[in-house]
């Protein structure tokens, strides 16, 4: 990766939007380079897609926690379906799968309050292999704009 594909993926992380012309006028390459990187980009798996960002309050869901799940026993079965089940919510943002004191982490999306418990103890905690579920209030979520790839040791 040089810093030809580190400028690109700076420019597609800012708005995935852009169109190929608008990537080569800013990185000051001929249009054909510009799509031959991207579409490199894509292939070797370092851009896995592109998706819209959502304002989760201007869709009915300003309610954000964090919540923490352990279950038991620890196999792979049960973690694993656990995980497809979580992932499966409707309320789900993410899904994290742990080390540590809890195996999960759920970043969850829900309209109010009432949803939110409701999610927790009505269909979280009836799971008969959740034996632990800790949950915490988001009051602001903010991701970086981009990620700046590693460059490798010299």
């Amino acid at each position: 990766m040089d810093d030809l594909d580190r400028a690109l993926l700076r420019l597609l992380q800012e708005n995935g939007r852009r169109t190929n012309r608008d990537l080569a006028l800013a990185t000051r390459v001929v249009p054909s380079t510009s799509l031959q990187r991207v579409r490199s980009l894509i292939e070797r798996g370092i851009i896995s897609g592109f998706r819209a960002e959502l304002d989760l309050a201007a869709i009915g869901r300003p309610v954000q926690a964090l919540v923490s799940v352990r279950v038991r026993p620890s196999s792979r079965a049960v973690m694993e379906d656990f995980r497809t089940w979580a992932a499966g919510l409707r309320e789900t943002v993410s899904v994290f799968s742990m080390a540590g004191d809890a195996d999960f982490l759920l970043h969850v999306a829900v309209p109010d309050v009432d949803g939110l418990y409701g999610l927790v103890v009505d269909r979280i905690t009836e799971r008969s292999e959740v034996s632990d579920v800790q949950t915490s209030l988001v009051f602001d979520h903010r991701r970086a704009p981009s990620l700046e790839p590693v460059h490798p040791a010299e």
